[in-house]
């Protein structure tokens, strides 16, 4: 099964390709990267809280989903191991007096109608008739709840026709606009026509926007601030993990099933081993003279000897190398009796073989 690498952690591509489909990127390609680097997060992750010996103690949210135990394991760790401070009273406050914009209740109105239905599109039946209860609450204006209770088809009639408290935006514009245009207690003096029938309005009561103290609002901010600081200590948690992983090369696996393979010492770890490099020589001789014979001859040119030349080539190598040549490293050693001494020689055929010329077809005049 082939596998690729993604910050340090070999996953195989049946599951990238899986998690693919829970990110809707732009791109296929774009998908693919972001599916690569949330596996190997969580893969990262857990592993983190193992080696820490934390236990999962799933809870439920709001609206009683369960987390899973990986869920919940992740979550302990980044309990235990982020420290985010509360922010104080007077850093609070410098949000509020920057942004006082931010810090207001809305506008607000109460209305009420009474909701004639209309037979059809052109319901002149439905048009008079609350014309005509218009022309009575002219005379009777008291009599609005009275009205509403025997003759609307909306629910609010049963409690007088009252609408409630509304922000703009809550009603159909067509109606929203009469009511804009009333003074509280008015009664609009024609009936206005909606998609659900013909209404009667009386705007009922108008709360203008206003500034809401800090200390009603304090709290809110406090939130906001601790859940921002929070978003960045995670993220940078998250990148101290891949940067080390990433320098180890391939710091973990994780099986077709997504769980981490056992532990064993990494490809980083492995390259960095001067005995690996005194056991590559004679596995060279025995398996791929000529390799051993270009490596003996960049020596010398190099002017150091094997074990040098292969210490600096390797050292070049996990310096340099991205996921795509980490993935490339393992694919070309994966079939090879000693992978491990496999994946040095191809670090070595990189540092040795000069990367093949590419032409075009037409070879341009001058060129």
């Amino acid at each position: 099964m082939r596998s690729v690498v993604f910050d340090g952690v070999e996953i195989p591509e049946a599951l990238v390709a899986q998690e693919a489909q829970n990110h809707p990127e732009a791109t296929a390609g774009d998908a693919w990267k972001a599916a690569g680097h949330a596996l190997a997060l969580r893969a990262l992750l857990l592993s983190r809280a193992r080696q820490l010996g934390l236990a999962a103690e799933t809870e439920r949210d709001e609206e009683g989903r369960e987390e899973t135990d990986e869920e919940a394991l992740i979550r302990a760790l980044l309990d235990q191991e982020l420290e985010v401070a509360s922010p104080t009273t007077a850093e609070c406050r410098r949000v509020y007096d920057a942004e006082r914009a931010r810090f207001r209740a809305p506008a607000l109105y109460e209305a009420s109608h009474v909701l004639i239905g209309a037979a059809n599109d052109e319901d002149e039946a439905g048009q008079a008739l609350a014309a005509g209860l218009i022309a009575r609450l002219s005379l009777e204006p008291a009599r609005f709840a009275e009205l509403a209770a025997g003759h609307s088809a909306c629910p609010s009639g049963q409690v007088g026709g009252s609408l409630g408290q509304l922000r703009p935006g809550d009603l159909v514009p067509e109606v929203e606009a009469v009511l804009d245009a009333l003074a509280p207690g008015e009664i609009a003096g024609a009936p206005v026509r909606s998609r659900f029938g013909w209404h009667v309005l009386r705007l009922d009561r108008r709360i203008e926007a206003r500034e809401l103290p800090f200390e009603l609002v304090e709290e809110r901010i406090r939130l906001h601030l601790e859940s921002r600081a929070w978003t960045a200590a995670a993220a940078r948690y998250a990148a101290e993990l891949t940067a080390e992983a990433r320098a180890q090369g391939v710091a973990l696996t994780l099986t077709p099933e997504g769980q981490l393979a056992p532990g064993s010492v990494t490809l980083g770890d492995f390259l960095r081993d001067g005995h690996a490099a005194a056991r590559l020589q004679p596995w060279l001789a025995a398996t791929d003279p000529s390799l051993a014979e270009r490596l003996a001859r960049a020596a010398e040119a190099a002017g150091e000897t094997v074990g040098d030349f292969v210490d600096t080539a390797v050292a070049d190598f996990l310096e340099t190398a991205d996921d795509e040549r980490w993935t490339n490293l393992i694919s070309a050693a994966r079939d090879a009796e000693d992978p491990a001494l496999a994946c040095l020689a191809a670090v070595l055929r990189s540092k040795i073989e000069p990367a093949k010329r590419t032409f075009t077809i037409i070879r341009r005049a001058g060129a």
